[in-house]
């Protein structure tokens, strides 16, 4: 993990002092309501449907126990104790009094964390992927570049203010399990014939009303220079974004608009900074500079290579399934990184209780040399976990209610908090997903319907990222009151989803007690049509829509007759 500087810690501390200061002035009467919210925002306070919102940030996902048991700390002792892991990779918290917000920005800053621009038209968390640094198919380690990347962008005062908020993931694997073509930066590590590191960019990826997948605009900018390229795109957005509409004013609009004549700008905005400061601009990344983040992120001291060993052996039907869905192979011989799922009955996806963020701590640190992380699919994992201690790890996270064996299954869902706290939500999120969770308890039949990526968004904003699931649920408000509009074969772009595309609508949007079944009804036709072997997204790009449209219309007319 990124090992805090002094000067990190002054700087955290010293914006937990100020955002004390003005809440005491907010509180006290002296900085009106208007004043005082684009500050809080910039610290991660929104208020929401029924009290104040805390998003704090995670960045690129990586947690340590101490960190961890904090955040358990802030859930039982302010809120109602549990939080939200979101698709971000960061952490939410629902309840917190306000008046007690300065209280909490300081145990954060304690363990060197902080919401700063967690929310609000700047760069918001740098996002990667989960098995960053451990994963058997990684080309190059991302995390010390996405740590670059977060500290150039944290307070940037050129880009404080941009026409809207601002994505960016960066993953160095062969696998995309960080969807970045659906972000307004993807950056995707890799290396040229002479072995040189650097990045294919791609810009313009988004989701929302107006769902796009980023485009190349350069296939390999080597590393020292990413910062460049990076400043000149935001550049190019800041100054021609439009202001004027915010539904039109991220980066994916402009260069739908713009197309060539946006890349052109770009690259001679990157081209003229390149010639103007060669020798000495400040975003070229010195190899020291980059060695000195690098050092953070090297492998545990107590990780060594040891002979890899059967895990299969001996292991009864239970656990064998928790080893094939929920245990991933590692680039260090006789290790593996292990998932904590966070989906099951009872339990809203994404929802850590303050107990199970302490049992999640004290499993890293038995298990996983203190190192946890947040996963875009809103469960944790653990990086470092020697091959013996799986039947320990296995009983202990069964105990704790982390061992469903669901990874990548259809009860593994993505789902955003919805109506039930979000002010933008049209439609609850929550209580659909458990309805279809409970559905669809049995494993076996769970294990034959095999790999499927629902996602449910109670709006368009799309936080639950509906446009990218194989099955997507959107939440939709008609004369007040709670319809779901169902898409299929959306992709995020892994390898099992294919190119990643937006979902396809299936027809008229659903009731709310309708919603449930025709997800039913579409996995039933999928059963029904798919050939020996086919995973469900295969099987909707082979036979389309028709079918799968009329089995959901027939629950609507079967429940419209009664």
């Amino acid at each position: 993990m990124y090992a805090y500087t002094d000067f990190d810690r002054q700087f955290v501390r010293a914006r937990a002092a100020q955002f004390r200061d003005q809440l005491e002035r907010h509180l006290a009467g002296q900085l009106p309501d208007d004043d005082f919210r684009a500050l809080r925002l910039q610290n991660g306070w929104y208020i929401q449907r029924h009290a104040p919102m805390l998003r704090i940030a995670v960045p690129y996902g990586v947690l340590s126990s101490g960190q961890m048991r904090q955040l358990a700390r802030i859930a039982r002792d302010y809120d109602r104790g549990y939080g939200h892991f979101t698709t971000r990779q960061n952490l939410q918290f629902n309840w917190i009094p306000l008046d007690k917000g300065a209280d909490v920005m300081d145990l954060l800053a304690d363990v060197d964390m902080h919401g700063i621009q967690t929310s609000g038209n700047c760069i918001r968390n740098i996002t990667s992927d989960v098995t960053a640094g451990v994963a058997a198919d990684e080309l190059v380690d991302p995390r010390p570049y996405a740590e670059v990347l977060r500290q150039w962008s944290t307070l940037h005062p050129e880009f404080a203010f941009l026409p809207r908020k601002f994505k960016i993931a960066i993953s160095g694997a062969a696998e995309d399990r960080a969807a970045i073509a659906w972000h307004d930066i993807g950056l995707q590590l890799r290396k040229n014939e002479a072995g040189e590191v650097g990045f294919q960019v791609l810009v313009g990826g988004g989701m929302g009303r107006t769902p796009i997948v980023a485009q190349e605009i350069n296939p390999f900018v080597p590393w020292h220079h990413i910062l460049v390229y990076l400043e000149a795109i935001v550049r190019v957005y800041n100054r021609f974004g439009r202001r004027d509409n915010m539904y039109k004013a991220r980066i994916k609009i402009l260069v739908k608009a713009e197309g060539q004549a946006f890349f052109d700008a770009v690259n001679a905005e990157y081209q003229q900074i390149l010639d103007t400061d060669e020798g000495g601009h400040e975003q070229i990344i010195p190899e020291a500079e980059l060695a000195r983040v690098a050092a953070s992120f090297v492998t545990p001291a107590a990780v060594a290579p040891v002979p890899s060993l059967d895990i299969f052996a001996g292991a009864d039907a239970a656990y064998r399934r928790w080893l094939e869905r929920n245990v991933l192979p590692h680039r260090v011989s006789g290790y593996r990184s292990v998932t904590l799922s966070l989906k099951r009955v009872g339990l809203p996806p994404g929802d850590a209780t303050d107990a199970q963020m302490d049992a999640a701590a004290a499993l890293s640190d038995q298990f996983s040399h203190g190192e946890l992380r947040v996963s875009h699919d809103q469960n944790l994992l653990l990086p470092w976990v020697r091959e013996s201690d799986l039947p320990a790890l296995y009983a202990a996270a069964k105990a704790h209610g982390f061992a469903t064996p669901n990874i990548g299954l259809l009860t593994d869902m993505i789902t955003c908090p919805g109506g039930d706290f979000c002010a933008l939500a049209n439609a609850r999120s929550i209580p659909l997903a458990g309805e279809i969770t409970e559905r669809f308890q049995d494993l076996d039949e769970l294990w034959d319907i095999g790999d499927i990526d629902l996602h449910i968004s109670g709006c368009i904003n799309s936080c639950g990222h509906h446009h990218s699931g194989h099955i997507g649920v959107l939440g939709v408000d008609k004369d007040g009151t709670e319809w779901y509009q169902i898409t299929l074969g959306g992709s995020d772009g892994s390898t099992l989803s294919g190119a990643p595309v937006a979902g396809k609508v299936i027809g008229p949007s659903f009731a709310a007690d309708e919603a449930a079944d025709a997800v039913e009804a579409v996995i039933a036709t999928y059963r029904r049509e798919r050939q020996a072997g086919e995973r469900f997204i295969a099987t909707v790009r082979r036979i389309g829509l028709d079918a799968f449209k009329q089995a959901a219309n027939a629950i609507r007319r079967t429940t419209a007759a009664h």
